[in-house]
């Protein structure tokens, strides 16, 4: 079992009855999702950093709590307390943060059953530091999923790793999308991104997002060499063939000094055609969260494919929590 930031493993901070805290910074949007397997009609649901709570909701180890730091608007921040209330292993303390602008909402449009297009819409501000730097005592560790983008700005994401002493996995995913506010979202160059990646233990990149940043050099060498000098661990989700992850040995993967890992994670089970909305979401947020239960980061990773795989199954957010348990049983018990 490996260790976490003050050296007791899950399993061991559970056994002696100290409740660990894993800060959850994202967005909380209203989805509306046209895609061909929603015959013509559109989807309407919680969205955003939605995803990822549920999974963790699912994978949440004993000794563990999940605590949302999310800017809700005020037109749905009732909606939102309810129902961040009814996740299990989720709590809400001083990070949930209603605000006076509205909330964000996103059209996302498929062209086909992967590419789509987003267009975003209402005023959550970012986070500042002077609201952020007071809540950092009471994490032991920190999951970033830049869903709209605008969540902290460089400067303030590396005053949080000057400041912050446990881990933090960061999800670039909007990082990437550009448009300065509501407006449709073009895929763009993350402006000083070698400065962005080094404010993180862990960053996650879809394909695209890693092709975009390799440039001429093959995806693979390009995450080697960016763990020699950035991040410890880079996780790149590949869609229906799983993801790749290269490491180094550090805080969240605990191997001998000086040790790499460079490792394929296929899908174990056969595609599935559907809407893959929040798949990469629900990837990151269990394989974190399995990093910091002591999994090794194959297994971790395996637990998030077949956690993405259940995702897409059903267009439906909620329950999703109770889905995803479902299927690792399915997994444990096939």
């Amino acid at each position: 079992m490996q260790p976490t930031a003050d050296g007791l493993s899950a399993r061991e901070a559970g056994s002696t009855g100290r409740v660990k805290r894993l800060g959850v910074l994202g967005t909380l949007v209203w989805d509306r999702i046209w895609h061909p397997a929603h015959s013509g009609s559109a989807v309407e649901q919680w969205g955003g950093i939605t995803y990822s709570l549920h999974a963790l909701s699912a994978a949440c180890p004993a000794g563990w709590s999940v605590e949302p730091l999310l800017k809700i608007g005020h037109d749905l921040a009732e909606d939102a307390r309810s129902f961040l209330m009814g996740l299990p292993s989720v709590s809400l303390a001083a990070g949930f943060k209603p605000v006076p602008e509205l909330t964000n909402r996103v059209e996302l449009t498929y062209s086909d059953e992967s590419q789509r297009g987003e267009r975003l819409t209402g005023g959550v501000p970012s986070w500042t530091w002077a609201e952020i730097e007071p809540l950092l005592d009471r994490y032991d560790a920190l999951y970033l999923n830049f869903i709209s983008g605008f969540e902290l700005d460089l400067e303030t994401a590396l005053r949080l790793r000057a400041a912050f002493a446990g881990p933090i996995y960061a999800d670039l995913h909007s990082l990437f999308l550009g448009c300065p506010g509501s407006g449709t979202r073009q895929r763009r160059a993350l402006p000083r991104w070698r400065e962005w990646i080094t404010c993180f233990d862990a960053i996650q990149l879809n394909e695209g997002e890693l092709e975009l940043l390799a440039g001429s050099v093959a995806p693979a060498a390009f995450m080697a060499g960016l763990v020699d000098s950035g991040p410890e661990m880079i996780a790149a989700t590949l869609g229906s063939r799983g993801a790749r992850i290269e490491a180094r040995a550090g805080r969240l993967w605990q191997a001998a000094e000086g040790e790499r890992l460079s490792l394929h994670v296929p899908i174990g089970v056969s595609p599935v055609a559907g809407d893959p909305t929040g798949c990469g979401d629900v990837w990151g947020s269990s394989f974190y969260i399995g990093m910091l239960e002591g999994h090794l980061p194959g297994a971790a990773a395996e637990r998030a494919n077949s956690y993405a795989a259940a995702n897409i199954r059903s267009p439906a957010t909620d329950g999703l929590h109770r889905r995803l348990r479902e299927s690792e049983r399915a997994v444990r018990t096939g």
